[in-house]
């Protein structure tokens, strides 16, 4: 007996718990939806609700700082094979990211960079790791703090560093124009670096997480759904290779996503650096 796919606000039934298939009976194919997206809480504190999701971020925050730690709290001159890594992956953000794009004014960022980085792409990395397989980059809360995390930095040392209308001028008024143009220009300067930045910057990254994860969930329901048959088996081979291949896409995408968005901060940052004229 086939049991009904029930998708409501306190029980989420999985696909693999339905013994629905292609070809067998009637039932439709159980396509994912928002409810992917939303987890029971583990447990609550009040009005907080304490989820997977959130689990996740704080065991990719530990594993990331217990990295780092095992890397640099014994540096040796001869590096052992933690310390190699964790020099290789910090000399990535610091050479090709902060240096390459701020310069030597980009030193007292370097911290930030290198944590937006691994954060942002541990996040994204959960999608791909066994029993997690989810990205909680997926989730806008999550893009939409880090954003305004980076526009706060961005603002502060805007106008730390040239004062309240040097920051202005930095903001809205590009130099070496005609005058005439700043009248269409500056409006469009202060929505684009004030609101513009950081809603692109988190939208970007949710975004590219959100479409992979559905992606991947498509094919892997589309494997089990199309099981049971021998031309169904056919079916769910193909749509399984295209669950790997999507896999692995989405490995090189996560990363990109994270290089994208501290590539990003850094680029505001050294705007924010350079003097108002």
């Amino acid at each position: 007996m086939q049991k009904e796919l029930l998708v409501t606000a306190d029980a989420q039934t999985l696909a693999f718990e339905v013994d629905c298939h292609l070809f067998q009976g009637s039932c439709g194919f159980p396509a994912p939806s928002a409810w992917s997206f939303i987890f029971d809480p583990i447990f609550t504190i009040g009005p907080v609700e304490f989820n997977k999701p959130m689990l996740l971020a704080i065991i990719g925050t530990f594993a990331i700082l217990a990295l780092f730690w095992a890397g640099f709290s014994k540096p040796k001159v001869i590096p052992g094979k933690l310390q190699m890594i964790a020099e290789a992956l910090y000399d990535f953000v610091h050479r090709g990211i902060a240096k390459e794009i701020i310069g030597k004014k980009g030193e007292p960022f370097v911290p930030l960079l290198v944590s937006l980085f691994f954060f942002v792409w541990m996040l994204n990395l959960w999608a791909i790791i066994p029993i997690a397989q989810f990205p909680v980059s997926s989730l806008i809360a999550y893009p939409v703090g880090l954003a305004l995390l980076v526009w706060a930095v961005y603002m502060t040392v805007t106008f730390r560093n040239n004062g309240f209308v040097g920051g202005i001028r930095n903001l809205c008024v590009p130099s070496g124009l005609p005058k005439p143009i700043y009248v269409i220009l500056t409006p469009i300067e202060f929505v684009s670096n004030i609101f513009v930045r950081p809603f692109t910057l988190a939208v970007r990254l949710f975004a590219n997480m959100f479409a992979g994860h559905i992606l991947i969930l498509v094919f892997t329901i589309a494997t089990w759904y199309m099981l049971g048959t021998v031309l169904g088996t056919v079916y769910a081979t193909a749509s399984f290779a295209v669950t790997l291949a999507l896999t692995v896409f989405e490995m090189f995408i996560q990363a990109l996503q994270a290089y994208v968005f501290t590539v990003l901060t850094a680029t505001y940052l050294s705007q924010a650096l350079e003097e108002a004229h």
